[in-house]
């Protein structure tokens, strides 16, 4: 009982310090709580969260690491590794984090947005299509899987395909649509 009362007050004062910005006060307050409890998952993933937000992005892929290996069935550490391990560059190791987490939680659009832009950063267009395809069946009004479907479609050399979805965007997303006009050179889509 009073270890999970000491839990929440520590979560309430990380909470409260990241209010008023104090990331650094929080991050010393989730590893003061990690000392008691090396393995409790939530402070795990505030810990990886704040080191990032921080500028520590190599140990915050270090404790993401160890949250996946705590709960390998777990899709959320899957997806925060693949989307830091993309943002560092390391492409191999975020397609196999996006992959465990899509095979986890199929549903998990952002997992497939994520393992899109992995692909799409080695140039594999066609596997990023799949995955994109995905991401849009998921979230079909929201215009980031749309966008970057369109632009692996000029990639492939497919104009017609990304002026479908230029009209496609059109009719929720007219500003994203005219972005990729300019973008594309493709112009006015014929509606």
């Amino acid at each position: 009982m009073n270890q999970m009362l000491n839990r929440f007050f520590v979560r309430w004062q990380v909470r409260v310090l990241l209010v008023f910005g104090q990331k650094r006060a929080a991050l010393e307050r989730v590893e003061g709580w990690l000392a008691q409890c090396p393995d409790d998952l939530l402070a795990l993933a505030t810990r990886a969260h704040l080191l990032a937000e921080l500028g520590d992005r190599h140990e915050a892929l270090q404790t993401l690491q160890h949250v996946v290996t705590l709960q390998p069935d777990g899709a959320p550490g899957w997806f925060n590794l693949g989307f830091l391990s993309e943002e560092l560059g390391l492409l191999e190791q975020a397609e196999a984090a996006f992959v465990r987490a899509t095979q986890i939680d199929p549903r998990l659009d952002r997992a497939w947005y994520g393992l899109a832009l992995s692909l799409i950063r080695q140039r594999r267009f066609d596997e990023a299509v799949v995955a994109l395809r995905k991401n849009t069946e998921l979230q079909p009004m929201s215009p980031y899987g749309w966008y970057q479907l369109a632009r692996v479609h000029v990639d492939r050399q497919e104009p017609d395909e990304a002026a479908k979805i230029i009209r496609h965007l059109r009719r929720f997303e007219p500003k994203v649509a005219a972005q990729l006009e300019r973008e594309t050179g493709l112009g006015h889509a014929q509606a």
